[in-house]
């Protein structure tokens, strides 16, 4: 079970938010998909009101917190206009320009279904007169003695009259756009759609003429536009589309109409563009932050005029009624897999332990219900392949090991494969060589070893900062600040001296700032020629007066010193309430929270020149600005790590 810390919004005692229940059976899930929704009240708000005036909605966030799930539950919340069906007809005086027309829903089929019989009787009398015309040619030759003249006659004028007659096809409407049977209005997923899916194509036709060839109108494919017409449409990563897509789209907002022609260039559909389609819909679209790069300006001042921007929140407070809400959130995974068995009670409190832990802060609670819900599918699974009657704390536990991220998996062999080959120490000390740590991804703590080193400058004109690892641009620029601490700290000229900084095994690059208080340790210890204590390692990001600040994801950075045989992690004084280790490693590691740099050296610094250092940095009125810029994050996943 995850170590827990005492808060102002309750103990594990109460995990369940007062809820007296056996298991997840006996809670009720909400019927209305939008009162299912969890946490996001804000957002929620917003939806019902867009829904009611059929407003366009921009949803950005992380992902999994539910951006999906109320585009969804705003389509059954439209008013319930009348919904239409969209034909397209053949059009005689410009076969490549076909017809649109609307009916009410359910008369397209009708109407289809009226001309597919009108044109099976005239196919039956043409082919009877045909039938007719053919066998008196043939009785008219045998009489006159040219039967095989007249069988010869007989089959060119059944060829000629096939060829040539009307095509009782090209009188049949294609339904493009049917709601038949439907009383709520249309969800539509366009995430991901090319061009021809999202706005429409026509079917390239290899037998353009001879009598062969297919009807243009037969051709018309219906995009997701014109499917979502007074409904939703839905797009998630809209930064995703290109230019060209989002701003034929935005066309189609504005005119609320968008005709239908082919996509390539080199195909016969290039020529048909039929009469404009209907497409009055309601637009969701969803992304992270970095979707409103890649947006099109106009496309979202479109949106941000007629509609509204909202804001995902990736975590609650702690408090009991979101307990609650957590509690029926387990519930409803269950029941909407249908697979797994209910949650007794002590396995939800498992879940809500696990949503604190993810939630990365002190008194909240995860809202990336995504990842939350395949835990819980996980250790549905699991009790269910032990013929379990219901899930039990334990199945939780086994899922937490089996269901750990890309990340938590790659981190543990770059674990184990750093142990290997010794790439960071564990006992004993060393000038210039501190164990820093850093995520992966956003659950996953990675050891990272930086090593410092002060040599005679290269250049007889000024030292130089260099710094390897394959950093990022911020972190190369930021990491020039070392030279103002020595300055600081020593009271030395450093132009006649190069301080090189090295990141082991960052393969991947660096980025982030949570490794500001490892560098500073590293150079001051290679300056001052003061060993530090490898049993520790230490996250936290530093202020302009030496103040440590709180960082990301320092559970899972403790852990991963664990792992690593670490006995000691320093981590900001912050970020102390955010500390919720697994049971397995509270034993195996001292916890100690610094507020200022001075503490990190006392802790690390080994001997008697340590206290003198210490000193000298506490007279100091300022210090030296330290917020580097560096590692938080080793990149190797999409998603960032905290800061």
């Amino acid at each position: 079970m995850a170590d827990t810390n005492d808060n102002d919004s309750g103990s594990t005692d109460d995990l369940l938010g007062g809820l007296d229940i056996e298991s997840t059976a006996d809670i009720q899930v909400p019927e209305d998909l939008i009162d299912q929704v969890i946490g996001q009240e804000h957002a929620v708000e917003v939806v019902k009101k867009a829904a009611t005036q059929r407003r366009h909605v921009m949803m950005l966030g992380t992902p999994g917190t539910g951006k999906s799930m109320l585009a969804k539950a705003m389509a059954d919340l439209l008013p319930k206009e009348e919904l239409q069906d969209v034909l397209v007809y053949n059009n005689p005086e410009d076969n490549n320009t076909p017809k649109i027309r609307v009916v009410p829903a359910g008369k397209g089929k009708e109407i289809v279904d009226a001309h597919k019989l009108e044109a099976r009787k005239r196919m039956q009398a043409r082919n009877m007169f045909i039938m007719i015309f053919v066998f008196g040619i043939i009785i008219y030759s045998l009489y006159t003695g040219t039967l095989i003249w007249g069988i010869i006659a007989a089959v060119l004028i059944f060829m000629v009259m096939r060829q040539f007659m009307p095509k009782e096809e090209a009188y049949i409407p294609k339904l493009l756009v049917s709601n038949a049977g439907k009383e709520k209005a249309a969800y539509v997923d366009a995430t991901g759609a090319h061009a021809g899916s999202l706005l429409g194509d026509v079917r390239h036709d290899p037998f353009q003429s001879g009598g062969l060839e297919t009807p243009a109108h037969d051709r018309v494919e219906g995009g997701a536009i014109h499917k979502a017409h007074k409904g939703v449409l839905f797009i998630d990563e809209i930064n995703t589309l290109g230019l060209e897509s989002q701003q034929n789209l935005l066309t189609a907002l504005q005119e609320k109409e968008f005709s239908i022609t082919g996509q390539s260039e080199r195909s016969s559909g290039a020529m048909v563009k039929t009469e404009p389609v209907p497409c009055d819909f309601t637009m969701v679209t969803a992304g992270n932050l970095d979707a409103l790069r890649g947006m099109h300006p106009a496309l979202r001042s479109r949106i941000k005029g007629y509609g509204y921007e909202v804001y995902m929140s990736d975590t609650i407070p702690d408090n009991v009624d979101n307990r609650q809400k957590l509690v029926r959130f387990v519930a409803q995974e269950v029941i909407r897999d249908g697979k797994i068995p209910h949650f007794d009670s002590s396995a939800t409190k498992e879940i809500i332990l696990e949503a604190r832990r993810r939630a990365g802060r002190k008194g909240h609670l995860t809202l990336k219900l995504r990842d939350l819900g395949g835990l819980v599918r996980v250790a549905g699974d699991i009790a269910h392949s032990e013929n379990a009657d219901m899930t039990l704390a334990e199945h939780v536990l086994k899922a937490k090991s089996i269901a750990r991220s890309v990340e938590q998996q790659l981190a543990d062999q770059y674990l184990e494969r750093r142990k290997d080959y010794k790439m960071f120490e564990q006992e004993g000390s060393q000038v210039g060589r501190v164990n820093g740590l850093a995520v992966m991804g956003s659950d996953s703590g990675i050891m990272l070893p930086i090593m410092a080193e002060v040599t005679p400058a290269q250049s007889s004109s000024e030292g130089r900062i260099i710094a390897t690892g394959m950093l990022k641009k911020i972190a190369r620029e930021a990491v020039d600040n070392v030279s103002a601490l020595i300055k600081k700290v020593s009271g030395s000229d450093t132009r006649s001296m190069d301080v090189h900084i090295q990141f082991i095994g960052t393969y991947e690059g660096v980025e982030g700032d949570s490794a500001s208080i490892s560098i500073a340790t590293a150079v001051l210890s290679a300056f001052e020629n003061i060993p530090v204590d490898q049993s520790v390692a230490m996250t936290g990001s530093l202020s302009v007066r030496g103040d440590v600040l709180p960082v990301g994801g320092v559970t899972y950075k403790i852990e991963a010193a664990a792992q690593a045989g670490i006995k000691t992690v320093i981590i900001p004084r912050s970020n102390m309430g955010d500390v919720m280790i697994e049971d397995e490693y509270k034993d195996k590691i001292e916890i100690v929270p610094v507020s200022n740099i001075t503490e990190v050296l006392d802790k690390s610094l080994i001997g008697p020149e340590k206290k003198k250092l210490i000193k000298t940095i506490k007279k100091s009125y300022a210090f030296p600005k330290l917020n580097l810029g560096l590692t938080d994050n080793i990149p190797g996943s999409s998603v960032p790590a905290p800061q």
